[in-house]
């Protein structure tokens, strides 16, 4: 008889922000810009349903967001993950490296994410490349037929509004199976129409009520990016489940600033 303990394989883990969603309760998340894993360690124990890990923008690679990610599992929160424009074998790596959901920037046609839904969910569902020895399935310890089936089950897909053109083609886009949530991307969308960081235009506004609009029809989550309270009541208002506010970098900042200006005061 072997000496060791039979040990049972962990339970496959579950998605936070599609627990909110079951509930019917917003789903809120801050960008975190920050390359440090510190940070991301600090940020996943304060509360939040998930941490945005952005490798669109930033100068991040997926080994980078693999130590950001694997630092957040301190905390019981969901990891967006964005990879830039078309990078749907990206995806797979971002998921293997612990993202639960993704946020697939600038879609533009249902076709367009037809295609994120079939890199991002395995089969029969997509297309997705197995593994199962990666950071999602501890490292193997999951049977595989659960790790498939548990992966399909909880992985979200955020398909990115942020065009004219886009906004076109969202009946569209928010009809395709596998997408869960329509973003509304205020920046993007502002520049593009040529009124750069105007996210509170009236136009601007209204596209975000659109995409709203659209989702809802749909069945689906409508979520967007808001800069600050009254911001984010009026998306709240508008239905959203899935709110990012602000970035770690400028939180840190502001923070750093108010202390300067205190220190400033007392100087005269």
């Amino acid at each position: 008889m072997s000496s060791h303990p039979t040990s049972s394989p962990l339970p496959v883990p579950t998605s936070r922000v599609r627990q909110r969603w079951a509930n019917d309760q917003l789903a809120v998340g801050i960008l975190v810009k920050s390359i440090d894993p510190v940070h991301t360690e600090i940020l996943s124990s304060l509360g939040f349903d998930f941490l945005w890990i952005d490798l669109e923008h930033s100068d991040k690679s997926v080994e980078t967001f693999a130590h950001l990610s694997r630092a957040a599992r301190l905390g019981d929160v969901d990891i967006m993950a964005r990879p830039a424009r078309w990078e749907y074998m990206r995806m797979g790596r971002l998921l293997e490296a612990g993202a639960h959901g993704i946020l697939y920037p600038r879609c533009e046609s249902a076709d367009e994410a037809r295609e994120v839904v079939r890199w991002a969910k395995f089969y029969p569902e997509g297309e997705r490349g197995f593994d199962g020895g990666s950071a999602d399935a501890n490292y193997g310890q999951y049977p595989a037929g659960d790790y498939v089936a548990q992966a399909n089950a909880t992985t979200w897909i955020a398909a990115q509004i942020e065009s004219p053109r886009a906004l076109a083609t969202v009946d569209e886009i928010a009809a395709v199976p596998g997408v869960d949530c329509l973003f509304f991307g205020p920046g993007d969308y502002s520049n593009l129409t040529g009124l750069p960081g105007q996210v509170r235009h009236p136009s601007v506004l209204a596209a975000a009520k659109t995409t709203a609009e659209a989702a809802h029809r749909a069945g689906k989550i409508f979520g967007t990016l808001v800069f600050d309270e009254e911001h984010a009541r009026y998306m709240r208002d508008l239905g959203a489940k899935l709110l990012v506010h602000g970035a770690d970098s400028l939180m840190l900042k502001g923070a750093c600033q108010r202390v300067l200006d205190f220190y400033q005061s007392l100087s005269g």
